[in-house]
C-alpha cells in the first residue's frame, strides 16, 4: 500500500533544510511519490532542483496569489520555461485569495487568467488555491474549459464543491479534515465521487490531528487517509488503490519509475 503526496512544500525553508529526514519519514509511512508544489519563481525553481534528487519527486510551477503584484511578462516567460521541465506535472499553485489580500486584487485576477492561459498551452493541469473567493474562481475556471486541476485544501461550501466537480476538479483534501471544527468538510468528503478526491498534507502547513498547530510533513498523510478511508467507509487499501489511480488520471506524467 503506497500513497502519492499530492502537495507539500518540502521546497519551503521550514522542510528544506532537512528534506532528507522528511523524504525518509515519509517513505517509512508508506508515502511513496510527492507532487513539490511552487508559490513564487525562488520556490519553484527549488522545486526542480530538488526533483534532481529522487525519481518519486514531481514539481508543480507558478505564482501564488500573495506574489501576483510580481507576476510580470518576465516572470512569465521564466515560468514557461520552468514548466517545460520533463519533471513538472501541473501549473501551480495559482489562484485568488481576498482573506489575506496580500496583492491587489486586480493583480491577482491578471496573474490567474494568465497562468491559467499558460496551463492550456502547454496542457498542464493547474493546483489551484483559493480563500475567500469561491465564486469569483469558480467563476474565472470556467472560462477555460479545456484546463483541469485540483482545488487545493478545499474549504468552500458543498455549492462550491459541485460546481468545482462539474467543472472536472478534483477536491484536494488534507490535514484540516481531522480538525473537530471540520464537519462541514467531512460531510462534503462523504458525497464526494470517489474519483475526484486526491490526499495531500501542504506540508509544512495545516499538520493534521493530533499534530495540529506543529509542523505538518509528508509522513502524516497517513492520519489524512485514515479520516478519509472512515468517511467512505472502505479499507485503506481500496482508499490507496483509488486515489492513487486519481493522480495518475489527473498527472498524467506523474509515475514511480
Amino acid at each position: 500500500m503506497s500513497w502519492t503526496d499530492t502537495h507539500c512544500h518540502l521546497n519551503h525553508p521550514d522542510l528544506y533544510a532537512d528534506w532528507q529526514a522528511v523524504w525518509f519519514r515519509a517513505q517509512q509511512a508508506g508515502v511513496q511519490r510527492l507532487i513539490l508544489i511552487g508559490y513564487d519563481l525562488p520556490s519553484s525553481q527549488r522545486a526542480l532542483e530538488l526533483t534532481a534528487h529522487a525519481d518519486a519527486f514531481y514539481a508543480a510551477v507558478g505564482i501564488h496569489p500573495h506574489d501576483a503584484a510580481h507576476c510580470d511578462a518576465d516572470a512569465l516567460q521564466t515560468l514557461r520555461a520552468f514548466a517545460r521541465h520533463p519533471r513538472v506535472v501541473a501549473i501551480g499553485e495559482i489562484g485568488l485569495d481576498f482573506y489575506r489580500d496580500l496583492a491587489p486584487r486586480e493583480a491577482q485576477y491578471r496573474a490567474f487568467h494568465a497562468q491559467l492561459q499558460l496551463a492550456a498551452e502547454l496542457g498542464l493541469p493547474v493546483v489551484i488555491h483559493c480563500r475567500d473567493a469561491y465564486d469569483e474562481l469558480l467563476a474565472v475556471l470556467s472560462e477555460y474549459p479545456a484546463v483541469r486541476g485540483v482545488l487545493h485544501c478545499f474549504s468552500g461550501t458543498a455549492v462550491h464543491a459541485q460546481r468545482g466537480l462539474e467543472l472536472g476538479y478534483y477536491l484536494g483534501i488534507g490535514g484540516v479534515v481531522t480538525f473537530k471544527s471540520a464537519e462541514p468538510l467531512r460531510a462534503i468528503v462523504r458525497t464526494t465521487p470517489r474519483d475526484r478526491l486526491l490526499l495531500e498534507t501542504d506540508a509544512p502547513y495545516l499538520a493534521p490531528h493530533p499534530y495540529r498547530g506543529k509542523r505538518n510533513e509528508p509522513a502524516y498523510l497517513s492520519l489524512v487517509a485514515q479520516q478519509v478511508a472512515a468517511l467512505w467507509e472502505v479499507p485503506l487499501e481500496t482508499l490507496a488503490q483509488q486515489t492513487e489511480a486519481n493522480v495518475d488520471r489527473l498527472l498524467q506524467r506523474c509515475r514511480v519509475y
